[in-house]
């Protein structure tokens, strides 16, 4: 399957459903924390990763926190692990910019972030697990990019693939990508058959048996 066959497939989906798939394949996906600055948004595609690390500021010099996103591809997803630091930022208005005119798709900050008024006025997908105003300057650098990260226990590997929506982030191995997709579907096929099916009178408890909620990534028979 082609990049943007994946992409549409996994736009059609939402996270729970995508959550519930990887359950069925006991992986830990959900980035726990991490919640979307603009309402709304939706984005899917494979991780660009970067680790930060702190460093001791140094009076009368201030160093740059990191420039990575030149290296970018178009359609990734920038995944940020800055410690989950809430005491300084590692993006703003200018990485913002910098990935609306290179057609990034969103990024996930395992820590803060700023600017919010332009970031939500450019209408830029950004999930982070805080906000803060003070600068990464002189207080992070980078440490590597295209690493594998650890984000509260769940692994990032560059090429994995990030979804994220109103219910926050998760990522999904490359390996399971397929198969995640097949079983999300059945997911959200089986949900919107109980729906139906407590919509035209059936209880609870006989729709959800009947078809299937305890393994709902079975296909809906």
């Amino acid at each position: 399957m082609q990049f943007e066959q994946i992409k549409a497939h996994l736009m059609q989906l939402d996270s729970a459903a995508i959550s519930d798939a990887m359950d069925s394949l006991y992986i830990s996906a959900g980035l726990a924390g991490i919640v979307p600055r603009n309402a709304g948004t939706k984005i899917a595609g494979p991780a660009f990763t970067v680790r930060y690390e702190p460093i001791i500021p140094e009076q009368g010099n201030f160093l740059n926190a990191g420039n990575y996103i030149d290296e970018v591809p178009t359609g990734s997803i920038i995944v940020v692990d800055n410690q989950g630091r809430i005491d300084c930022t590692s993006w703003g208005n200018i990485l913002t910019f910098k990935a609306i005119q290179k057609g990034i798709a969103g990024s996930i900050i395992y820590g803060s972030v700023r600017d919010l008024s332009e970031v939500r006025r450019l209408a830029y997908p950004l999930f982070s697990t805080g906000i803060y105003m003070v600068s990464g300057k002189n207080r992070t650098q980078i440490a590597a990019t295209q690493c594998t990260l650890n984000i509260g226990g769940v692994e990032v590997s560059p090429e994995d693939w990030v979804f994220a929506d109103d219910n926050g982030a998760l990522v999904i191995p490359k390996q399971h990508l397929l198969t995640v997709i097949e079983r999300a579907g059945n997911v959200d096929k089986t949900e919107q058959a109980i729906i139906e099916a407590i919509t035209n009178g059936e209880d609870l408890v006989t729709a959800r048996e009947k078809l299937g909620y305890a393994v709902p990534w079975k296909p809906v028979l």
